[in-house]
């Protein structure tokens, strides 16, 4: 780690970021000799299951985070990558640290989402020099088991749907798990009139598939100051696809943190941001369910980061009916 400070730093600080499922993510605190402090955010594969794809994925990573810094989406910049654990104990990815925070809270959504809709527009409007890998479903109709208290009749269908072959598509760069646990909000102290010590968090402090509803979350040391997203970061996923794809997995992930309605209030807000979806109604229904019903096996690993954020409320079971009744919703609009 050492060997990619600049002469004279020195880590004097670490804490771990909460909210990751995938990976340990940690912020350093570097002090240079004149007193200046600097923070690194380091990425550790450490689960064997994601051991043995971490080279693919940090590669997969560093390249996007490379490739970003041309275009005007705002990501962590690449410092150094490790994917097979040459130097350090396991694989890992240094990057920079962003400024901002993860908003998961009910608060503020109406005037959020069409904020996630235009940074999402923009992520698609990348053209990388070469396409990254195609996208991966995350789930099989063979594979979709209803959650608990599931409509028999419903899910049927809906899995039915995605049984087809995949519907044409236009490519375009994915992010592949844009949702509101991967986008970072401006912040200042709450109580403070400035913004000095809004670096304090990185939007990893709640993370992955995102949350909120019921009772209000504790109150964050650091406030969102309005509507502008500082970055976006996990770009392991990065791949090439539909838009569709990823404006999918935003809304399953709205509609579980927030409900059904706001899952598909996402669709309307990226189209009116500009972006460009499946003109048949058929097709959008694949994509959205393609997403949705990929859900269903791993709701509680989804929920826990939603709930260590503040979001108590958001139990499986809780998370697992807002996924039924999102379904239920898809095939009524859609179907």
């Amino acid at each position: 780690m050492g060997r990619q400070l600049n002469a004279g730093e020195r880590i004097v600080g670490t804490e771990a970021l909460h909210g990751g499922i995938t990976a340990e993510m940690r912020r350093l605190t570097v002090a240079a000799p004149d007193g200046g402090i600097r923070h690194l955010v380091l990425r550790t594969f450490v689960e064997p299951s994601f051991v043995d794809h971490a080279e693919e994925m940090l590669n997969r990573e560093a390249d996007a985070l490379a490739l970003l810094a041309g275009t005007g989406v705002t990501a962590p910049g690449p410092v150094a990558v490790d994917p097979a654990a040459a130097h350090c104990e396991y694989p890992s990815l240094l990057m920079t640290h962003l400024v901002g925070r993860t908003v998961l809270e009910d608060e503020g959504l109406e005037a959020r989402v069409p904020v996630l809709a235009r940074q999402l527009v923009a992520i698609h409007a990348v053209r990388p020099a070469e396409r990254p890998r195609e996208y991966q479903a995350w789930a099989t109709a063979d594979e979709i088991v209803p959650v608990p208290g599931a409509d028999a009749a419903v899910w049927s269908a809906a899995i039915d749907v995605i049984r087809k072959p995949a519907p044409p598509y236009e490519g375009r760069f994915l992010h592949r798990d844009f949702h509101p646990g991967n986008v970072l909000f401006e912040v200042e102290p709450a109580g403070s009139v400035g913004s000095a010590g809004a670096a304090a968090l990185s939007g990893l402090v709640s993370s992955a598939p995102s949350a909120p509803s019921a009772p209000s979350a504790p109150a964050h040391p650091l406030a969102p100051v309005g509507s502008r997203v500082t970055g976006v970061v996990d770009w392991v996923q990065n791949s090439w696809g539909p838009a569709d794809l990823d404006v999918a997995h935003c809304s399953t992930n709205l509609a579980l943190l927030h409900g059904p309605a706001w899952g598909l209030r996402f669709a309307e807000a990226y189209e009116e941001a500009g972006g460009v979806l499946a003109s048949a109604a058929s097709e959008r229904l694949y994509w959205r369910l393609l997403d949705a019903l990929a859900f269903a096996g791993g709701v509680r690993w989804v929920a826990r980061p939603w709930r260590e954020a503040g979001r108590t409320e958001l139990t499986t079971r809780a998370v697992e009916e807002r996924l039924n009744a999102y379904v239920t919703a898809l095939m009524e609009a859609l179907g």
